[in-house]
């Protein structure tokens, strides 16, 4: 009886726990999941800091178009030679009085300016409506289209500052 104690015993040790072999194995199986899962969280970064400079595009160039619309309906007083297009990005924020007389009231177009997500600065690259189509120096005048500085190639292979 008591061989077959400690024949027990060994069988029961033997089956409790891992070896190092499948410690091994296991290891192994998870450092292969997660180098193929790191480039599909560097897209979804990439992917996202994307999307958010089209959105802040987006939201610079509707409050352009905005301001351009109330100046072309003689709301808001432009200086000659500005086509009616703001003088800055900071006059979209700031805001402008528009109506007439004593029923004069202030509206703005932008809450602040935003912070490209490429360049992590609120410097955007601007273009007055003088400037050729693809200027990287704005003549100063007025704001026609917003950019990004960033020099760095998009994921579809065009540049961010071409967006």
């Amino acid at each position: 009886m008591a061989g077959t104690i400690r024949k027990r015993r060994r069988q029961g040790s033997s089956e409790t726990g891992m070896t190092l072999l499948e410690l091994v194995i296991a290891c192994s199986i998870l450092l292969i999941l997660s180098t193929a899962a790191l480039p599909l969280a560097r897209f979804k970064i990439v992917h996202t800091r994307e999307a958010e400079l089209h959105r802040q595009l987006r939201e610079m160039r509707d409050a352009i178009d905005r301001y351009k619309d109330l100046a072309d309906r003689n709301l808001i007083r432009v200086e000659v030679g500005s086509e009616g297009y703001p003088p800055d990005l900071d006059t979209l924020v700031k805001g402008v009085n528009i109506g007439g007389g004593a029923a004069d009231r202030k509206i703005r177009f932008l809450r602040a300016i935003p912070t490209d997500p490429m360049t992590k600065t609120k410097d955007w690259g601007l273009r007055a409506v003088q400037d050729d189509p693809d200027s990287t120096s704005w003549g100063g005048r007025n704001v026609f289209d917003v950019y990004s500085k960033s020099t760095a190639t998009a994921s579809d292979g065009t540049k961010y500052s071409d967006w």
